[in-house]
């Protein structure tokens, strides 16, 4: 029997302060999913064509783990048929469920999946699974000492399988430059596979205002600003194809949000 759940997000305010301002309310119950050890979240636009894979193989992960588990697609407004995909998923001991959210943006994806959570643990990973499912292994036990874990392609023993095309390494060369203006205690604030206690995931999500791709800036140097530290693990990272990152249009934008962020902390 499909475990499959849906449930939609109301349409976003205007981008006048960030933050849809519901999310800085109580969440409703309606919205909120059983409480569970460890959930994964998804952001995906448009991705009809990568997600079938990346389910499968951590659907059949989470089910061969003896403790509860459950996968939350986060469709950031699909136009394909993304929200097909994840109706097809079956499962009989991981729910997986489909959460909408209209407001544009990787970090609004995540901001509404992290609020809606009850679990102990809550991470997100890219659509694409470019760091292995099988991470969790490493993952998990630290997260029993740590309160925030994420993954690392600049960490002592990771190993890049797929590089990315010269535009973006470019890119991602001038990212880390002003990220670590912001943030200089973590080497790679962009690699998509972190995870965090749930409390403290929930608590922090509160407080982001950024849509964009300098979300997990922004979140990891919230983190960071309560005194939790960030424990970075060495990952084996793979670049996928079909990325719904435009390298201009979302490079000029987040470059103005880590400005943004670079100031707020002088001040």
């Amino acid at each position: 029997m499909a475990r499959t759940t849906l449930s939609r997000s109301a349409p976003p305010a205007r981008a006048t302060a960030g933050a849809d301002p519901a999310e800085s309310a109580d969440i409703p119950d309606v919205l909120l999913r059983d409480s569970c050890y460890l959930e994964i979240l998804i952001p995906a636009r448009d991705e009809a064509k990568r997600l079938p894979n990346t389910l499968d193989r951590t659907v059949r992960y989470l089910e061969a783990q003896p403790y509860s588990s459950s996968v939350v697609v986060i469709d950031n407004d699909s136009v394909d048929k993304t929200t097909d995909v994840v109706a097809r998923i079956r499962s009989a001991r991981v729910p997986v469920h489909l959460t909408g959210c209209a407001r544009p943006g990787k970090g609004a994806a995540v901001r509404r999946g992290l609020l809606t959570s009850r679990a102990r643990f809550v991470g997100y990973m890219d659509a694409d699974l470019a760091t292995p499912v099988e991470t969790l292994d490493t993952v998990l036990p630290l997260l029993s000492q740590w309160q925030v874990v994420v993954g690392s392609r600049r960490a002592h023993g990771a190993r890049l399988v797929v590089r990315q095309p010269a535009i973006r390494t470019l890119g991602g060369m001038v990212f880390r430059a002003m990220a670590q203006q912001v943030l200089p205690g973590v080497a790679d604030t962009q690699c998509g596979f972190k995870f965090f206690a749930g409390d403290l995931a929930r608590t922090v999500a509160r407080r982001l205002r950024i849509d964009g791709f300098a979300f997990d800036v922004e979140l990891l140097r919230a983190v960071t600003d309560m005194g939790v530290p960030v424990k970075e693990i060495p990952v084996v990272w793979s670049d996928g194809q079909g990325s719904t990152l435009r390298v201009f249009t979302d490079g000029t934008r987040t470059a103005a949000d880590l400005f943004r962020l670079a100031r707020s902390r002088m001040t």
